[in-house]
Order: C-alpha cells, then structure tokens, then sequence
C-alpha cells in the first residue's frame, strides 16, 4: 500500500518561508512524477508545482513562480516544495501528489492526472 506523508506547515507571518517535506513508502519512488497541490478554502484544487520522474523538468503556476521550489531525493524517497517570500493568498492545505509513468512521459500538473495522495499540512499566513 503506497503512502504519502506530508510535513513542515505551520501558521507563519507574511515574507517568512517554509520547507514542505513529502515522505513516499510502499512503491518505487523512482517511477513516478510528484506535484504538489493546494487547496483554499471556497476554491477548487490547484496545481501549484509538479517535476518529472527524472527531475529534468518542473512546473510552477503562476502567482508562485520565483517564490517556490521543487525538488526530490530519491535516495530519500522525499520530495520538497521551498516555500519563500510567502503571501496572505498562499494561505491553503498542501497536498503531496504521485503519478506513476514512463521514463518519457511529458509533464503534466493536472491533479485528475495524479494518483497517490497524501493527507495534507495546512500552512497559514497571517500577521
């Protein structure tokens, strides 16, 4: 049974930052692409970065590009999402994605594309 455990949210002020951490066990982490996604409260869920399975390529949605940062370790099993310069309107659950594919597979961010999930970490900004 696959598992995805996220980490490392929390309530912080505007302009902090946060390392979100995603643990995978019980399938090959090697072959899958990982996203992150969140969801606020009132509104659909979003993709807000996704990466390859072999790391080359990444995704970042608009109003976090420059601010965030994916990357995993695969001897680890981890992915990360480097949270900066956080905003009021980053305020959401953050959710950890896996989607198994070929070592070819195109990226997509699409969260009907994604299969594993994990549970979420709620991450707030307030002053």
């Amino acid at each position: 049974q696959g598992q995805l455990v996220e980490s490392g949210g929390g309530l912080v002020q505007p302009g902090g930052s946060l390392r979100l951490s995603c643990k995978a066990s019980g399938f090959t982490f090697q072959y899958y692409a990982y996203g992150w996604f969140r969801q606020a409260p009132g509104k659909e869920r979003e993709g807000v970065s996704c990466i390859t399975r072999g790391g080359g390529t990444t995704f970042y949605a608009d109003p976090v590009k420059g601010r965030f940062t994916i990357s995993k370790d695969n001897d680890r099993k981890t992915v990360y999402l480097q949270i900066d310069n956080l905003k009021p309107e980053d305020t959401a659950v953050y959710y950890c994605a896996a989607r198994r594919t070929i070592l070819t597979a195109p990226l997509t961010c699409a969260s009907s594309d994604y299969s594993y999930w994990g549970q979420g970490t709620q991450v707030t900004i307030s002053s």
